[in-house]
C-alpha cells in the first residue's frame, strides 16, 4: 500500500494513565502538581486518567485547567445490573471527557474480547466521550511476524461500527505489549513502522485523508529520556504514558517534549 499522505498538522496528545496507583492524598497532590506545572498556552491535548475512586477529587483540583480528565475504562452497557462496572453517563457526571478503551492490560490480563472492546468504544463515542483506543502486539506475535496483522485486525474489529465523522473523537495508541511495564522502549524505527501500519489500516477502513488526520500516539514504557527520539518520528503524535505519569516532573517533561518533537517531525 502506498504511503498515506499528510494533510496538515495534528495537535499533539499526551495522556497520563495512573493505572491502579495513588490514594486520595497522593492523587490530589499529583493532580495539583501537574495543574500548577502545565503551561496554559501549551499547544497540545493533555489528559490524566486516575483510578475511578479519585476521578471526582482530580476533577475538583483541575477545575478550569487546560488538563482534561479521563477514565481508564467503562462499561459497554448504559446502566442496569452490572455490579462493579462504571457507565459512560457516570463518567461524564463526575467530569470525565475521555476514556481509555482496549488497553493491553484489559485485553491480556482481564481477557476482554475484541467484540467487547468494540462495544465499549461505541458506547463511549455514542455517549459524548472521546476515546483512546489501544492496539498492539505481544512479543510472541511480533517474533512470529504477525505484528502488522494483529494491529490491523484489532482496528478492523474496534472500528467496525464507527463512522468517519466519529473518528475526530478517537486517538489511537500503539502499545507494543512487550514494552509495557518492562522498562523496554521500542526503537524509533519500530514505532514509526507500527504507526505507518496503523495509518494504512485506517486508510483501508476509511480513506487516506482521514487516516492522515487521526492522531496516533506511542504507548510503551515512555520515559523522558526516550521521548525526543520517539516524538521526532514522522507520524507519532504524542504518547500514552504509564509509570512516568505518576511523577509530575517526568509527566510535564513529556508534555513539553511532545509539543516540540511532534512539531518538528
Amino acid at each position: 500500500m502506498p504511503p498515506v499522505p499528510s494533510y496538515g498538522m495534528r495537535r499533539p496528545f499526551i495522556g497520563g494513565n495512573w493505572k491502579m496507583n495513588t490514594d486520595h492524598a497522593s492523587a490530589r497532590s499529583l493532580a495539583h502538581a501537574i495543574d500548577e506545572g502545565i503551561a496554559d498556552d501549551l499547544q497540545a491535548d493533555i489528559v490524566v486518567f486516575p483510578p475511578f475512586p479519585y476521578l471526582l477529587t482530580v476533577a475538583e483540583v483541575m477545575a478550569g485547567s487546560v488538563v482534561a480528565l479521563g477514565a481508564q475504562d467503562l462499561s459497554s452497557e448504559a446502566n442496569g445490573a452490572r455490579t462493579g462496572e462504571v457507565s459512560a453517563e457516570m463518567l461524564r457526571d463526575v467530569g470525565a471527557s475521555w476514556v481509555i478503551v482496549g488497553h493491553s492490560e484489559r485485553r491480556h490480563k482481564v481477557g476482554e474480547s475484541e467484540s467487547l472492546i468494540a462495544d465499549k468504544l461505541s458506547m463511549a463515542l455514542g455517549s459524548g466521550l472521546r476515546a483512546v483506543l489501544c492496539v498492539g502486539e505481544t512479543r510472541e506475535e511480533r517474533d512470529a511476524g504477525k505484528a502488522h496483522d494483529i494491529i490491523a485486525a484489532q482496528l478492523r474489529s474496534a472500528l467496525a461500527s464507527v463512522d468517519a465523522a466519529a473518528m475526530v473523537d478517537v486517538v489511537i495508541a500503539y502499545e507494543p505489549v512487550w514494552a509495557i511495564g518492562t522498562g523496554i522502549t521500542a526503537q524509533p524505527s519500530d514505532a514509526g513502522e507500527a504507526h505507518r501500519e496503523i495509518r494504512s489500516a485506517l486508510a483501508g477502513r476509511y480513506d487516506a485523508r482521514l487516516a492522515s488526520s487521526v492522531r496516533v500516539v506511542y504507548g510503551g514504557s515512555l520515559v523522558p529520556a526516550a521521548a525526543k527520539a520517539i516524538f521526532s518520528v514522522d507520524g507519532v503524535d504524542g504518547g500514552l504514558v504509564g509509570g512516568a505519569s505518576l511523577k509530575a516532573p517526568d509527566f510535564l517533561a513529556l508534555c513539553s517534549a511532545a509539543t516540540v518533537g511532534v512539531a518538528a517531525s
